[in-house]
C-alpha cells in the first residue's frame, strides 16, 4: 500500500477556497470541479451578491410599512438566485480569463486552468445556472423581470473591465448591487430614488472591499497587465479606502431617510435603520485599520468579513421595522 498522499492541487483543490468547505470534503467528485467553477467553495462572493438584495427588500418594506407573504417569496428566491448568478458569473469570469488565471499564482488551480473541465463543459454548465435563474425570477413582477434581465449587461462586461480600465471594481459594484434595485422593485413595482441610493452605495460598498482583494494579486497583474484599484491606488489605498467608507455610509443614509421620511416610521424607527448605517461604518473602519498590503492572509481575512459588515445593516433594518 502507497504512503504517497494527494496535494490540494493534485485533488483539484483551489488555492484560495475555505479550507475544509463542504465541496472538497462531501459533494460527488464528478461535481466538485463545477461547483468549484460556481465559487461553492467559496461562499463569500454569494454574500456579497446577496447582502445587497435583502436590503433592497427591507428597505422598501420600511418604505411602505408593508410585509406580505411575497416578501417571504422574494426574500427566499433572492438568495437562490444569488446563489446561481454568482455561479453563472464566475463561470463566465473563468471562461473570458482563463489564460490569465493560468499566470498567477493564487488562480492557477481553478478548474478550467488546471484542466478540471473543458472551456465547453464550463459554458454549458453557466448556461443550466443562468436558466434556472431565469425560471426563478418570473416569478416577481414585470417590472422586477426587466430589470434582471438587464442585469446581464454589468455581469457580462465585468471580466473584460480590468483590460481597459483602471477602475474595474466599479463595473464588479455594477454587477453585484444590481440586487438592491431588482429586490425595491419586486417588492414595491417600481424603481424610486432610495433605491438608486442604495445601489450607488453598495457601488462605492465594492469599491471598498474589492480593492482590498485585488491586493493580493498586484504582482501578478502587473506582469500580465492586468489594471485594477489596488494598482492604481498603491500606497495611496488607505486614503481612497476611508473616502470609500465614508461615502458608503452617507449614501446609505441618505437611502435610509428617502425611504422612511414620507412612510409611517416613527422618528425612533429612522433612527435605528440610520444606526445600522453607522455600525456599518464602524467596521468597515475596523478593517481600515487592520489593513495591510502587503500581507495576504490579512487581506483575504478583511475581505471575508464584508459579509458581516454588509449583515449589520439588515440586522437594524429588521429591528426597525419592528418598531
Amino acid at each position: 500500500m502507497s504512503s504517497e498522499k494527494n496535494t490540494p492541487e493534485q485533488n483539484g483543490q483551489v488555492a484560495d477556497a475555505v479550507k475544509g468547505n463542504w465541496v472538497d470534503r462531501y459533494a460527488p467528485i464528478a461535481t466538485r470541479p463545477y461547483l468549484r467553477l460556481s465559487r461553492a467553495d467559496r461562499p463569500i462572493g454569494t454574500w456579497l451578491l446577496l447582502i445587497p438584495c435583502w436590503w433592497g427588500l427591507l428597505l422598501a418594506m420600511l418604505h411602505d410599512r408593508l410585509v406580505t407573504w411575497h416578501d417571504l417569496w422574494i426574500f427566499a428566491a433572492c438568495g437562490a438566485g444569488a446563489w446561481l448568478m454568482r455561479g453563472a458569473g464566475c463561470t463566465w469570469n473563468d471562461i473570458t480569463d482563463r489564460d490569465f488565471d493560468g499566470a498567477v499564482e493564487r488562480t492557477r488551480s481553478r478548474p478550467i486552468p488546471s484542466g478540471q473541465v473543458t472551456t465547453r463543459q464550463a459554458a454549458i454548465w453557466m448556461c443550466l445556472q443562468a436558466l434556472i435563474a431565469f425560471f426563478i425570477l418570473l416569478t416577481f413582477n414585470t417590472a422586477a423581470v426587466l430589470l434582471g434581465i438587464l442585469a446581464l449587461v454589468p455581469l457580462a462586461v465585468y471580466p473584460f473591465a480590468k483590460r481597459f480600465t483602471w477602475w474595474p471594481q466599479i463595473f464588479l459594484g455594477l454587477a453585484f448591487n444590481w440586487g438592491a434595485l431588482l429586490a425595491w422593485t419586486a417588492h414595491r413595482g417600481e424603481l424610486e430614488a432610495p433605491a438608486l441610493y442604495l445601489y450607488v452605495a453598495g457601488i462605492v460598498w465594492t469599491l471598498f472591499y474589492d480593492t482590498i482583494y485585488a491586493h493580493q494579486d498586484t504582482e501578478d497583474d502587473a506582469l500580465i497587465g492586468i489594471k485594477s484599484t489596488a494598482r492604481l491606488f498603491g500606497s495611496q489605498s488607505p486614503m481612497w479606502l476611508s473616502r470609500f467608507l465614508a461615502a458608503t455610509v452617507t449614501l446609505l443614509g441618505i437611502a435610509i431617510i428617502g425611504a422612511m421620511l414620507s412612510s409611517a416610521s416613527s422618528p425612533f424607527s429612522m433612527t435605528v435603520a440610520l444606526a445600522g448605517a453607522c455600525a456599518m461604518g464602524w467596521h468597515m473602519l475596523w478593517q481600515l485599520r487592520l489593513f495591510d498590503a502587503e500581507d495576504n492572509a490579512i487581506l483575504l481575512k478583511l475581505f471575508r468579513s464584508n459579509r458581516d459588515a454588509g449583515l449589520i445593516p439588515l440586522l437594524f433594518f429588521a429591528v426597525a421595522l419592528l418598531v
